[in-house]
């Protein structure tokens, strides 16, 4: 199944089907801002608050970053925040810096697409991620999920952070 999307202006198709509430989140291989190997059962037994973006060099992603990662500082210690990107790990330890961020876990999907494959968020004409966001509670079942048919829009962050919170009580 191939869906569309656009990226401001441009076209785009993804593959597979969207992920629904209700569905086991799969798990994901990706990569730390180390360079090391991140597998996301390592978060197993937390909430996780996932926030897709396209390049955290782009004015709309980093408004939804700091969004979130505002929103995370109020977060118990039950709960990870998780964004992932296919910019590199060098461009995300510096976007951290600059902007003084924590409580909040960059990861990339640059190397292997696991991520992006397992999820079906791969814009296939740019080999970037589609802006979504997945809330998923601590026996990995999805409660919330977006996917952006407008990677130049922000998701619905409050709707998503509500999630967390009522997961989180």
């Amino acid at each position: 199944m191939t869906r569309r999307a656009k990226f401001g202006e441009v076209n785009i198709t993804l593959d597979g089907e969207e992920l629904k509430v209700g569905d086991k989140a799969p798990e994901f291989k990706a990569i730390n801002k180390d360079l090391s190997d991140y597998i996301s059962s390592e978060d197993d037994g937390k909430i996780k608050l996932i926030s897709v973006v396209p390049s955290i060099d782009t004015s709309v992603c980093e408004i939804q970053t700091s969004i979130f990662t505002k929103a995370a500082k109020e977060f118990s210690d039950n709960v990870v925040l998780i964004t992932i990107s296919n910019d590199l790990p060098f461009a995300q330890i510096r976007f951290c810096n600059v902007k003084d961020i924590e409580k909040n876990k960059f990861v990339s999907d640059y190397i292997y697409n696991d991520f992006g494959k397992k999820y079906n968020t791969i814009m296939n004409e740019l080999q970037l991620l589609n802006r979504s966001v997945f809330v998923i509670d601590k026996d990995n079942t999805i409660h919330y999920v977006q996917y952006l048919s407008q990677n130049s829009e922000l998701p619905d962050t409050q709707k998503a952070i509500e999630a967390v919170k009522e997961l989180d009580k």
